[in-house]
C-alpha cells in the first residue's frame, strides 16, 4: 500500500477526532487481536458508509488510534 497523510478535523459517525489512522490488511483479526490483548475498544469494529471498516483503540500512551481497512471494491 502507498503511504498516505490525512488530516482529520472529524472522527465520522459521530466519534471523536483520532490521533492517528492505521490501514491494516485484516481489520477483523487486528481487531481480534486487540480484544484478546484486553486493550481498551473506544469504538467497536463498524462497517462504515463510506467504505471502510473500522474500530478504535487507546494505545497505553492515551493516544486514540483508528484501525482500519478499505472495503474491497
Amino acid at each position: 500500500m502507498p503511504v498516505q497523510l490525512s488530516i482529520a478535523s472529524q472522527g465520522g459517525s459521530g466519534t471523536p477526532v483520532p490521533d492517528l489512522s492505521i490501514e491494516v490488511s485484516d481489520v477483523d483479526q487486528t481487531y481480534r487481536c486487540a480484544c484478546d490483548m484486553g486493550l481498551n475498544i473506544e469504538y467497536p469494529l463498524t462497517d462504515e458508509p463510506w467504505g471502510v471498516r473500522r474500530f478504535y483503540v487507546r494505545d497505553p500512551s492515551g493516544k486514540l488510534l483508528n484501525i482500519v481497512a478499505y472495503n474491497a471494491t
